[in-house]
Order: C-alpha cells, then structure tokens, then sequence
C-alpha cells in the first residue's frame, strides 16, 4: 500500500508541473485560438510548410515559449534559445555559428529569442543579416508593445502575433489536466475557482499555485482541497500587474476614460484593480490630479483640491487607510461636470505660440521704470481696470496686434463654466458697446 506521502507524487517528482504539461503538439495548446484553430494565422503558416519570422506579443504565461518549440517540431528545424536577460552578443553569434553549422548539415534553424525587448539596439541590429539572409528564422517574445520596443528594421522583417491571456474556461481545461497528475487528490469548484481567479489568465502561474496545493495538502495529509484551505494554505498573491508594460497603461487608461465618462463604478473599479495589483497609491494620486485638471478643469474647481487633499491624506495615512481618500477622489472626479475647455485652450495657446512669430508686447501693455521708457510711451494709453466702470476696460486689447479678437478658450455650458461663459458674454457686450461708442 502507498504511503501518505506518495499519494500526491507524480510519476517525475523533481520536474515541475508546469514542464510537465508542456504541449507536445500544436492541438495540445489550450488557448490562443485566434491564432490555431484551423483557418487561421498560424494554422495556415504551418499548413504551408514555410516558416517566417515572427514576434509573439502577449501577457506571462500564455504559451509564447510552448509556440515557438511546437512551431520548430512542426517546420522539422532546429531551435535555438536566447534569452535577452542573460544573453549578449558573444551568444548571438555563437547562436549563429550553431545556425551556419545546421545550415551545412541541410537543417534549417529556428532562433527564439524571449524578452527579445530587453536587448538594446545594437543587439537587436545584429540579428538582422542573419535573417535577411535566411540563415535563421527568427521568433521574439515580448511582454512589451513591439511598436516601441523592437526596433523598426527588425519589426519590418517580422509577423507580428498577438497572443492573449487564458481565459477561465482554459485554465479550467489546464486545471483538469493539471489534477490528473494527482490522481489522489480531489479539488472542490470553489477551489479550482480559486486557482483561476489568482492565476488572472498565466497557465504557468495557475499550475504553479495547482503543485504548491498538492504540496500543501500532502503536508497536512489531505485528499480533498477547497478553498478555505487555499487561503490558509498559500500565500495567494496580488494578481498580475506589470507595474511597467502595457497592462500598466492599458489599465491606467481605462481609469482616465472611466472617469471622463462619468462612471463612478468603473472608475472605482479600475482604481481598485491596480491597487490590488500592487500600483504606487502615490502615482495614482498624481494622475488623478491630471485628471481634474484634464477633464474637469473650471467647471469644478473644487475637483483639483479634493484630488490634492486625497494624495495628502494618503501621504499622512498610508496603506491601508489612505486608499479610502483616493477611491472617494476618483468617485467625486467621475461624478463632476467634465470640460477639457482649460486643456484645450491651452494646447490652443501652445499650438499658436509653436507656428507664430515672435510678436511685440503692445506699448500700452509695457512697464515703464525709467524716464526714456516713459518717453518711447510705455505704458502711457494704459487703462487701469479698476478705475473703470465694473472693474473692467471695456474695448481695451491685451494681445499683440494682428492676434485681436483670437480665441483660445470656449467654455463649456457645464458646472461653473456655465456661469464663466456667461460673463465673458457679457463683457464682449461691453467691448461692442465701447467700440460702438468710439468708432
């Protein structure tokens, strides 16, 4: 009879699961259908029987690796490894020398270079006549949006595919799979529902947390696992947040629309998300103080304050606590009048300025210190507003000649730009009566 401790042993006790249950074919891959299933991309590249080279794009642990060894069994080429984090030129040209000598045996090679972003220009350069040449066929896998990370001759010269992260339905296949291997051990919805939740679309993530269970649960001497075990068991992380590459903007852009759309939910959702994810609460502060000033700007002041005093609060609270002010910020930035009327006016002034020549202060508008100032008639047709009626010179012109009458900022009816809008009628009222008045 078998012990208790070999109840949840697998058939290679030292080699890790996820290995274990790395595809052996093409039809083995779960997920990534967009790109497999029959009729399409890489189904049809590998009906043809000619390779190209390509880059995989796509989130940790969704297959990128897997692809390019299947796609080298499937094109019958030998497959070479680099990787940008420990590799450097010295390697690539020994990857080469290793291309030149499967090249004269009559092998074609498949060089997969992953975090292919890593490597510097110069590095990147080197690869090219290699691939011109069709010494190797070259696959990069990034995390990062190629467009900005892969240099532009490199991207020319390569397909670039886009692979997303598992969905739940996948990873409850992959689980499946994985709880084969443990033949012993029964795994309750709730607890699968738990390696799927935290696993956040990363097959390798989800199978790593799969081993730990079973691990966990041979030290405690159980077959059955749930999620209360779980969460006593595992130190069950944050889920994935790549504070750097795109999820990072993806989801800090989904913030900014949540809240110029005026959903106070989704907002606070996305707020949430990337705090759980492990975002700086500091950062966050700051681009909710753009966000005011961005899309709510003068039709509610008050916005830009309440966001200063939330990242105040946090920096006097910290964590947890201080989070409370930044999620009623975000809830107050979504529910106030929205005008980019401020923003826009100064991307206005910042467009002319930028095609515009360098025009002349008006003489009336300049300062005038000295006695020859006074005498050139600095300052001397100058109309003190305050001395006026309403405290305003009507017809008076405080921009450089041949720019009168230019408008940058149109308020918007919203808020108290509302009210804004109406005074600055009324004072272009005053103008065309003054101007009315004195020809």
């Amino acid at each position: 009879m078998s012990s208790t401790n070999d109840l949840f042993t697998p058939d290679m006790p030292h080699e890790p699961l996820a290995e274990r249950l790395r595809p052996a074919t093409v039809d083995e891959v779960v997920g990534q259908r967009h790109l497999l299933a029959p009729g399409k991309p890489l189904a049809l590249a590998i009906a043809s029987g000619e390779m190209h080279s390509m880059i995989l794009w796509g989130p940790p642990g969704v297959g990128k690796t897997t692809l390019a060894r299947l796609l080298a069994n499937a094109f019958d080429a030998e497959f070479i490894s680099l990787s940008a984090v420990f590799s450097g030129v010295k390697d690539i040209r020994a990857a080469m020398d290793e291309a030149d000598r499967n090249r004269m045996r009559g092998r074609p090679t498949l060089l997969f270079v992953d975090e292919v972003h890593r490597f510097n220009k110069a590095q990147q350069d080197a690869f090219l006549p290699f691939v011109e040449s069709g010494l190797v066929t070259f696959i990069g896998a990034t995390t990062e949006n190629p467009s900005f990370e892969v240099n532009a001759a490199l991207l020319s010269r390569a397909q670039v595919y886009v692979l997303q992260a598992l969905a739940d339905d996948d990873l409850r296949q992959l689980a499946g799979r994985a709880l084969s291997c443990f033949p012993q051990l029964a795994a309750s919805d709730d607890a699968v529902n738990t390696w799927v939740g935290y696993a956040d679309g990363d097959a390798r993530r989800m199978l790593n947390l799969i081993e730990q269970s079973a691990n966990a649960a041979r030290a405690s001497n159980r077959t059955d696992i749930d999620a209360a075990f779980l969460q006593d068991a595992l130190s069950l992380n944050a889920r994935r947040f790549d504070k750097g590459g795109d999820a990072f903007y993806d989801q800090i852009s989904a913030l900014h629309k949540s809240v110029r759309g005026s959903n106070p939910d989704a907002a606070l959702y996305w707020l949430t998300r990337m705090l759980d994810g492990g975002a700086d609460p500091r950062y966050l502060a700051r681009r909710l103080v753009r966000m005011a000033w961005e899309d709510i700007g003068l039709a509610d002041p008050r916005a830009a304050r309440m966001t200063l005093d939330a990242a105040d609060t946090y920096e006097r609270l910290g964590s947890p606590e201080g989070e409370l002010a930044l999620a009623q910020a975000v809830i107050y930035l979504a529910i106030a009048p929205k005008s980019n009327a401020g923003y826009m006016a100064y991307n206005n002034a910042r467009a002319l300025i930028g095609k515009d020549k360098s025009r002349p202060v008006p003489e009336h508008l300049r300062n005038a210190p000295t006695k020859l100032m006074k005498q050139l008639g600095y300052g001397k047709l100058y109309r003190y507003a305050h001395d006026e009626p309403d405290a305003y010179a009507a017809g008076e012109t405080y921009l450089p000649e041949g720019l009168e009458g230019t408008r940058l900022y149109e308020p918007t009816p919203r808020g108290l730009e509302a009210k804004i809008a109406e005074k600055l009628r009324h004072l272009a009222e005053l103008d065309a009566a003054w101007r009315e008045q004195n020809g």
